[in-house]
């Protein structure tokens, strides 16, 4: 196990479900991990629920989630660039952007004009 606990457990899913196996249990969670599942369970590529210290993660409709590693930060001009090399086609994933508004999409990003640093993407 690393220090970063987003990497961590994004990979811990994408290992899961690799697998074959459709739930997993983290023990080791943030805020800003909970926030970024946030947003997955609103596409509809997973759920979770939180018990106690115990975070249970339910895969459903994921192809890929991965951290972005380094991070970078991105003006709202070259995150097409970003998005280009990370997701696969046009219209299909988004990235998580860490924005002075909060965690968004890359698109939300983009419509408020708002840069910030790359995190997460998922498809």
């Amino acid at each position: 196990m690393s220090q970063d606990l987003i990497s961590d457990a994004l990979n811990r899913i994408m290992n899961a479900k690799k697998a074959g196996k459709s739930d997993i249990v983290i023990t080791r969670h943030s805020k800003l991990l909970r926030n970024i599942l946030d947003i997955a369970k609103e596409e509809g590529y997973i759920d979770y629920t939180l018990t106690g210290k115990e975070l249970k993660i339910d895969i459903k409709r994921v192809n890929t989630i991965k951290a972005i590693k380094p991070r970078y930060t991105v003006p709202v001009k070259g995150m097409n660039s970003y998005v280009r090399r990370f997701l696969p086609a046009k219209d299909f994933g988004f990235i998580i952007v860490s924005t002075s508004k909060g965690l968004m999409k890359h698109k939300e990003a983009e419509e408020k004009n708002i840069g910030g640093c790359l995190i997460a993407y998922m498809y």
